[in-house]
Parts: structure tokens; C-alpha cells; sequence
């Protein structure tokens, strides 16, 4: 086959694949834009890049991280609720979750490190395998006859496109937990909404406490009394002030304070009471622009509205907590903080000022899989399959900084060696006149990184082809 008709085989044949993930044409992930005003952010030492999160995104859809191959991450944190789940408790391979899934928007713009509800997980990266490692979840617990992570790590290394994700993202194939964590993790704190009412309004505002000039009268009344705090009497009733919201859930980022204890919701899924509960997600897109809530509200997926959630707030029931914070209970005493009709719908029309719109529909966090589970991964590191192997020739190393070998072991003789861009166009080669060599190797340091497609020449009449990439 002449060398122009191998290339554009395998240049057409990427161009046609429906479910592809180019890994020479990424997705804007490191280097979103991010408003002046956030400055919240637990990413510690896993910055985000766009390979890392590329390989999240394929690892968070793909339901070949549950024993069954049922359920992915995904699953039970959709898209297009806010990265929720609609069902109180989400279905797993062996039952449901013991709580309802949390939504995942602006995870990453927070000072609370700790995830769960619970807080058991002392990082989004722990967080991340954990529910992997649940029998009742995603079923790799290596418990109660479940596979262990072990098997999952040895499923991976199985599929065909996790080796160029992993190169692309940590320099090898190698698959450990660990970079199961950060790729998970950075794909999660990708997933951003900064296009919301509230910061249209914000950008225009000197502060959180300026009426926003894109607000109703309504909305900035409702921003007001979530953001002052309320005056109460000895017996724990509102006699001025607002409602105080800002105390625990803190703008402009709308995270929790990391020393948020019990909000008063006590009920369990599935009977009894659970007084463990001390996170909550950010308040940015618990409802749609609409108005709609994403998903069912609180641990326990009680609440169906956010008039609910502020009528609980505004009748604090004296109850046998210990846990409960102590911002409300004042004085030691339920708070009642006696809003007005037109005050709790101030409240909720400021509370869907924080809605977006992108992050519900954008590619870059949606599902990267085909209607049957297919994905094909181009522009990646590893050697396409072809003749190479099958005649005993070896090219190494991948990636490379300086020079790329070529070893053949058996009767073939390298007679010329080619290199093309991603685009096709020739940018080296090299020919052996003298009836061909056993070895070769070529220079590649003046090549700027990226992933390139070479071709060899076998005894003067074949060609071989595949891929390398060049790290500078």
C-alpha cells in the first residue's frame, strides 16, 4: 500500500468514528475562566489539566467501574440535574444508597475539603473510589463475594482506550487507584456554573451587600435577608436582622462553612433518624432558571421545594440533638425566625438567581460513551495496530523526548522511516539506501510535543504506521 493511502486510512478512519475522543483536540478544562469574586477552592496539589479531566470524564461514565457493568458514576449524578440524582436514594448493583446522591456543581469552590454528607472522605480524591468500593453501590467492596479494586483495575487495563487516557494523562498506561482519585477528582472540579443571574449581577456590584442593577426589587430583597444575620430576644425569636442563611452557606461561592454542624434534619432513609449529617453542596443550581429543584433536597431526599427548606429553617424545633449547630438554636432555644409570606418568596427568588444554564447541556461534561457503550480514543501515544508486530519490530520508546527507535528482530529491513503532524503534514524523514537496517533511530527533540504519526518502510515495498507522542 503506497505511504498517502495509509495515511489518510488513518486519518478518515478517526474522522468517522461518532463516539470519539481526540486526544489532540481536547476540551477547555484547565484553563476555565473563573469570576474575580470566587476564591474559594480545594484542589490542593491535583491541578486540573485537560487530559486529566478527559480521562475522568471516560472513567466517570463508563459502567465498567461497577461489578456488573451496570452503573457508572454517572448514573447517579446526571448532567441535566445539576449533577444530582431525581430518586431519594439512588440504585446500585446490590441495593441503594444510604443517602441521596449530592449534586456536584462548583465542588471544587469551597473551603470545606470533606465530602459526603458525613464527611467521611477527607478529600474529593478519597471520596471518589469510595462508593466504587461499596458492595451495595458500585460493588467492588471485595467483600460479600464482590471483586475487589484490585479486579477492577485489572477490567481497565482490559478496554482498549484506557492505555492512551492514562499516557495522555500521567506519562504511562499504568492504572493505579490513586490515579483513578485525581483524574475523577479533576474531572469533578471541572464541572463549573458561573453564568447564573446572581453573577450577572454581581460583576456589576462593588459588593454582595450592593443592590444588584440586573435584580428585582424581590430578588434583592431576598439577597438581603440571606445575607444579615438575625437579632433575636432571650426566647429565640427574630425581632430584626434577616434570616441569616450567609452563616453556613457562604456567598459568593455558596459552599458550607467547614464548622457547619446539623442542620435539624433528622429523618433517615428508610426509617430512624440520622444526626451525623454536616455538609451540604454548594446552593448554586439547587434549581434550574425555572425555578424547578434540580433533585429532591437534604441527606435524605425529604424535601420536595425550597418553600420546605425555609419553613424549616423558620420554626427550628427543640429536638434531642447534640449535634445540631449552634447558630440555630440561640440562647439554647429553636430559632423562630417568624418570616412573612412575601419574605420566604423573596428568599426563593434570590435562591434561583443562583441557577445557570450551561453546565446542564455542555459537551464537555456530558456523556463521551455511544448509545451501546462504545468509545474510540484517537491522537493518542500507543502504536496502532499493524504489520510491526506481527515481523518482530519494536519501536521505543513511547512517549519520547529525544529519539524514537526502531528494532526489528526478524528478516525485515527498515529502508525509510517518515513522521507526520497531527495534520498530515511530513515534517521528517529519513531513508536507508544501503539494503536497510536492522535499527534505527530518529531525532525528535526539534519536534514540538504532540502526538505524531510515523510510517516504516519494510524491504523496499511495505509500510507500517502508528503513533508516538513527543513530550518536550
Amino acid at each position: 500500500m503506497k505511504k498517502a493511502s495509509i495515511l489518510l486510512l488513518l486519518l478518515v478512519s478517526a474522522i468517522l468514528v461518532a463516539d470519539t475522543i481526540d486526544l489532540n483536540n481536547l476540551f477547555d478544562y484547565e484553563n476555565q475562566p473563573v469570576p474575580a469574586y470566587i476564591t474559594k477552592d480545594n484542589t490542593d496539589n491535583n491541578e486540573i489539566t485537560d487530559e486529566g479531566a478527559t480521562l475522568g470524564r471516560v472513567l466517570f461514565y463508563d459502567k465498567h467501574l461497577s461489578s456488573n457493568n451496570t452503573i457508572a458514576c454517572a448514573s447517579c449524578h446526571k448532567q441535566e440535574f445539576a449533577f444530582g440524582d431525581t430518586a431519594v436514594a439512588s440504585v446500585g448493583v446490590n441495593g441503594t444508597t444510604g443517602r441521596h446522591s449530592m449534586r456536584l456543581i462548583n465542588a471544587r469552590f469551597s473551603d470545606e475539603a470533606k465530602f459526603f454528607w458525613d464527611e467521611r472522605a477527607d478529600s474529593l480524591e478519597m471520596q471518589t473510589t469510595m462508593p466504587i468500593q461499596d458492595h451495595a453501590e458500585m460493588g467492588y467492596s471485595g467483600t460479600q463475594g464482590d471483586p475487589d479494586f484490585d479486579d477492577l483495575i485489572a477490567e481497565l487495563e482490559a478496554l482498549p482506550y484506557y492505555e492512551d487516557l492514562f499516557i495522555a494523562a500521567f506519562g504511562d498506561a499504568v492504572i493505579t487507584e490513586n490515579r483513578i482519585q485525581r483524574a475523577l477528582s479533576q474531572f469533578v472540579r471541572s464541572i463549573q456554573s458561573f453564568d447564573a443571574k446572581y453573577d450577572v449581577g454581581r460583576a456589576q456590584a462593588p459588593n454582595d451587600g450592593a443592590p444588584f442593577p440586573n435584580f428585582t426589587a424581590q430578588e434583592n430583597q431576598g439577597k438581603n435577608l440571606f445575607l444579615a444575620p438575625p437579632q433575636f430576644n432571650p426566647q429565640g425569636q427574630r425581632i430584626g436582622g434577616g434570616a441569616g442563611c450567609a452563616g453556613c452557606h457562604r456567598p459568593p461561592e455558596f459552599d458550607i462553612d467547614p464548622n457547619s454542624l446539623n442542620n435539624g434534619f433528622l429523618e433517615a432513609i428508610g426509617g430512624g433518624q440520622d444526626f451525623t449529617n454536616t455538609r451540604s453542596p454548594s446552593l448554586r443550581d439547587v434549581t434550574k432558571a425555572n425555578g424547578v429543584v434540580n433533585t429532591p433536597l437534604m441527606h435524605h431526599g425529604g424535601v420536595s421545594d425550597l418553600a420546605a427548606v425555609i419553613a424549616h429553617y423558620n420554626n427550628i424545633v427543640n429536638q434531642p440533638n447534640s449535634n445540631i449547630d449552634p447558630r440555630l438554636t440561640p440562647g439554647g432555644v429553636g430559632q423562630q425566625l417568624n418570616l412573612t409570606p412575601q419574605e420566604s418568596d423573596a428568599l426563593i427568588a434570590f435562591l434561583v438567581t443562583l441557577a445557570g444554564t450551561d453546565v446542564y447541556t455542555n459537551e464537555k461534561w456530558s456523556d463521551p460513551f455511544d448509545e451501546n457503550g462504545n468509545i474510540t480514543v484517537v491522537g493518542g501515544a500507543t502504536t496502532s495496530i499493524s504489520e510491526a508486530e506481527k515481523i518482530g519490530m519494536n519501536i521505543y520508546p513511547n512517549p519520547t523526548s529525544d529519539f524514537l527507535h526502531f528494532s526489528s528482530t526478524g528478516v525485515a529491513a527498515i529502508t525509510g522511516v517518515s513522521v507526520f503532524d497531527s495534520s498530515g503534514k511530513l515534517v521528517l524523514e529519513q531513508s536507508y539506501i544501503n539494503g536497510g537496517q536492522s535499527f534505527v533511530r530518529i531525532q525528535v527533540s526539534d519536534l514540538p510535543s504532540g502526538v505524531y504519526l510515523y510510517q516504516v518502510q519494510v524491504n523496499a515495498n511495505e509500510w507500517q504506521s502508528g503513533r508516538f507522542m513527543v513530550l518536550q
